[in-house]
Parts: C-alpha cells; structure tokens; sequence
C-alpha cells in the first residue's frame, strides 16, 4: 500500500512539474500551432 501511494505522489508531482515546465518554456499548444493567420479566442 505505501508503494502505491508513494507511486501516485510521484506520478502527481512529475505531472505538475512538467505542466509548470512546458508552460514556462514555451511549448503550450497555443503558441506552437498557432501563426500570424491564425487567431485563438
């Protein structure tokens, strides 16, 4: 059980530190998919 939950801890802290990751280095969907002809609301 403790293997688990230290399992799952793990997999919460990669998952937000490479949500924070990405977003801070520029990889969001928004800025790669989208150009100069292309307008996101």
């Amino acid at each position: 059980m403790k293997a688990m939950l230290t399992g799952f801890a793990a997999l919460i802290v990669i998952g937000v530190g490479a949500w924070y990751g990405l977003s801070q280095a520029g990889f969001s969907s928004q800025q790669v998919y989208s150009g100069a002809n292309v307008r996101l609301d």
